[in-house]
């Protein structure tokens, strides 16, 4: 999984870097927040974000709030490294979008731990967006043969929204992903088929 660090301080952001590059993460770095906004914008953009929140020009509280407004299915995992410690200000750095906190100074166990939580929630958003995708396509198929179908009392053809008469599996092989096989029932053998076969072996008898 590849890990966007975020600090001012580049004695902080070595540290961290050889720690998550250690536990077998790959690992991008920024000097600030406009920096880490270009990165963390983009399609391909880090899963997992560690931000400092008091940098120069924008902090980690505005780059926070600006991840959080993107336009973006995927949104990346944020964690607050910093400083600030009192309680009103872990509260704003969570309410300004970031999902984890840790105080400085802080142990690596602590910060591994963390990390790995953020991972998991992020692997289970995975599995959760694909079987939604699943549902809804499966959802998709069933509202295709829902509803009212105008039917032929006579000769069983169904009328499609174009106005137009079709034979049942045409129909329904348009508008899911069925596929028909073609056989005859014992009933429609013995009322249709045999009595067929027997005018015919009947005339091959006439024509002796």
């Amino acid at each position: 999984m590849k890990v966007l660090i975020v600090d001012d301080e580049a004695v902080i952001r070595r540290l961290l870097e050889t720690s998550l590059k250690t536990w077998g993460y790959e690992v991008v770095t920024a000097s600030g927040g406009e920096q880490a906004w270009e990165i963390l914008k983009q399609d391909d953009a880090p899963a997992l974000a560690i931000l400092d929140w008091t940098m120069p020009g924008m902090d980690g509280l505005e780059l926070c709030k600006k991840v959080r407004a993107l336009q973006k299915s995927k949104k990346p995992y944020l964690i607050f490294v910093t400083a600030k410690a009192r309680t009103q200000d872990i509260v704003t750095g969570l309410e300004a979008g970031a999902d984890d906190y840790i105080v400085k100074p802080f142990q690596r166990e602590e910060l591994h731990a963390r990390v790995r939580v953020g991972e998991r929630l992020l692997e289970l958003q995975a599995m959760l967006a694909d079987r939604v995708r699943e549902l809804e396509d499966a959802l998709a198929r069933v509202k295709q043969l829902q509803g009212l179908l105008p039917m032929c009392s006579y000769c069983r053809k169904i009328r499609d929204d174009r106005n137009y008469w079709q034979q049942v599996e045409t129909y329904v092989e348009e508008h899911s992903n069925a596929q028909f096989t073609h056989g005859i029932c014992p009933e429609c053998r013995e009322k249709y088929v045999e009595p067929e076969l027997e005018r015919l072996r009947q005339l091959r008898r006439d024509a002796q």
